[in-house]
Formats: C-alpha cells, structure tokens, sequence
C-alpha cells in the first residue's frame, strides 16, 4: 500500500505532515510518497536525524503550494506545480493508492472532481467525516461538499454512506438515517419528503437499511450508522457537535479544577475522561473521506499534528483496500432516478 501525502498542505506543513508519515511508515509499514518542496522536506527528516528519506518514503517535488486565500475552484489550474495538483496528478495515474491533504477542503474537492474524477454515474462527491454518537461513531455524508441537493443526490449519498459504514467501520447491514426534524415521513421541506421515499423504496428493496428520519439528538445517542444529510444542514450539524464538544470539555476542566476536592475527583474518573476526550479528538478518526471520487481521497483537519496525520494515513489505506469504490461502482444503477426528458427527476 503506497499512499501520496501533501506535505505542504495544512497549518502545521511541512513538519507535522513529514513526521506523522515517517510514524506511519514505522508503525503501519504504509509506503508514502511526499509531494512538496523538497528542500524543506529534507529539513524536517534531517532534524529528526535522517540525512535521506528512508526506505518505504519518497519524495517528488512540487514548488507551489495552494493558499487558504487563493480561489478553491481555480487553485489548482492556476498553480499546476503545487503539491495539492502534483498529488492527485500522481493519484490519477496510478503512481498511489490513496491521496492525503490538510490543504483547502475546497480546492481538494474541485480538484480530485476535476483531475482524478468522480465514478461513472454519481452526480457529486460527498464528505463523510466519522462523527462520535453513543454506538461508537456515525458517518455524517454530506457535511459541506454539496450545500444544495438533489433527491438523486442524498439517495446516492445513502448508498455510498452505507457502504463506507460497513467496510471502514465494520458495521454489518449499517443503519441509515435521514436527518430531519422530526420521525414521521411528512416532516421537513419537500427535499427531505422525496428523499424519503426513495430510501424506503432502497430499504423495501433491501439493498439498505433505512430506519427512518433521524432528529439531530437521536443521531447523536446513535439511533442510524449513517446519517444522510444535505451538505448545508449536514455542516451545521457537524459544526454544532464540534462546538457542543469543545464547550462541555471546558466546563468540565473547569469544574474538575475548582477546589482540592474536585481534583481528587478528577484523579478518579481520570480514565473515563481520557476515553471522553479521544472520542471527541477528530485525529483519531485523522481526517473526511471524499466518497464518490474513482480513487480515495482523505481530507485532514487544517491544524493536523502529526499524530492526525498518521492517523489519515492509517485511514486513507483502509479506505484503499476496502473496495467500497468498487461496490458504488457496480451498484450506481440503483442510485439513479428514471430520466424524463432527458433530465433526471
């Protein structure tokens, strides 16, 4: 397995990417390819006491990097040298079996749209990240990649969904839920109505398993393995858990440290704590799948260290070797609607 890093894309590039690679190809013996400037590449091994990549580690140069400020849609047109085109140049052609980046989601997004391409058939690439509920994780698809959708659109996201719950997360027959605000089938905007539909048909069909509309505190205590959203209700959703998290982890800190007798409490419940706070620790997931796209591509938080990164490389492979682009492959006859017209419904 050979997975192509973006070593200049993130907050903390090139170091934190260069080092959660080396940890990777130490701990998991994943080869890695680095695409960047090859110069400070090398600054980074030799300060970790190499004077040459080791063996299992290349390094192609790339002397552009995609900014944060440069135009998410034209970012890799315009800078045709930078490691986020060079990476999913090499992707494309087969020189890697999977693409990590904590560059710009939304220059990734375009170009592995644009370059390595989406699979025959499938109208837009989701972003699936893994999100903690009370049964162990969910995958939340779509969480910002496609902010108006189609019926067609969460239909395939369904799909896709599934799969990558039950081959990444190892959850036979996943539960997908419908995100929505309330558990009845009229709930919602005419969106969220038809989509429903065409799930219980996919259900009674028994190609998934649809539970139902999910609301957003049932998602969370881990009611659906999947949870099916539009990419504009889905970022929300992520955004609020996120911040719900980081607030009570706070008010946690603070509470435990307000006197001698609070912090001995703390010393008691210290494990059950620790448990908490790699639960809520996006690194430990290390990063979103983009499902939909013909080869994997692994978008790491922004301010990844290298624990995040070698945790998105763990995942990029699993998500490789896993043969979920495979099953949308075979399966997208079913995730498309009749064409009338010459448009889909």
């Amino acid at each position: 397995m050979k997975i192509i890093v973006d070593a200049m894309g993130g907050d903390n590039a090139p170091a934190s990417n260069v080092k959660g690679a080396l940890a990777a190809l130490r701990e998991q013996g994943t080869e890695v390819i680095l695409v960047g400037r090859g110069e400070e590449i090398l600054k980074v091994l030799n300060e970790e006491g190499m004077e040459e990549p080791p063996t299992g580690m290349e390094i192609v140069h790339a002397s552009e990097v995609v900014e944060i400020c440069d135009n998410p849609a034209t970012a890799f047109r315009e800078k045709k040298d930078s490691s986020l085109t060079v990476g999913l140049n090499l992707l494309k052609d087969g020189k890697g079996d999977a693409f990590v980046s904590a560059g710009s989601t939304g220059a990734l997004l375009a170009a592995a749209t644009l370059l390595v391409k989406r699979i025959k058939g499938i109208r837009r690439a989701a972003m699936a990240p893994v999100v903690p509920t009370a049964a162990g994780g969910a995958v939340l698809i779509d969480c910002g990649a496609t902010a108006e959708c189609t019926p067609e659109y969460l239909l395939q996201f369904a799909f896709m969904g599934s799969y990558y719950a039950e081959h990444v997360l190892g959850r036979p027959e996943p539960r997908v839920g419908l995100l929505n605000i309330g558990a009845e089938p009229s709930k919602g905007t005419e969106l969220q109505q038809r989509t429903y539909q065409l799930l219980k048909e996919a259900g009674d069909q028994g190609r998934i398993h649809f539970v139902g509309n999910v609301e957003g505190k049932e998602a969370v205590y881990g009611q659906a393995d999947v949870i099916v959203s539009d990419g504009y209700s889905g970022n929300i959703f992520l955004k609020t858990m996120e911040g719900t998290g980081g607030f009570l982890a706070k008010k946690m800190k603070d509470m435990f440290k307000k006197n001698i007798f609070t912090k001995l409490a703390a010393l008691m419940v210290m494990s059950g704590i620790q448990d908490l706070k790699k639960m809520l620790d996006a690194g430990e997931v290390g990063g979103t799948a983009f499902i939909g796209i013909s080869k994997p591509v692994i978008k790491a938080h922004g301010s990844s260290d290298a624990y995040a990164i070698k945790n998105a490389i763990r995942q990029a492979a699993k998500f490789a070797s896993s043969g979920i682009i495979e099953d949308i492959t075979e399966n997208v006859e079913y995730m498309r609607l009749p064409v009338h017209g010459g448009k889909s419904e």
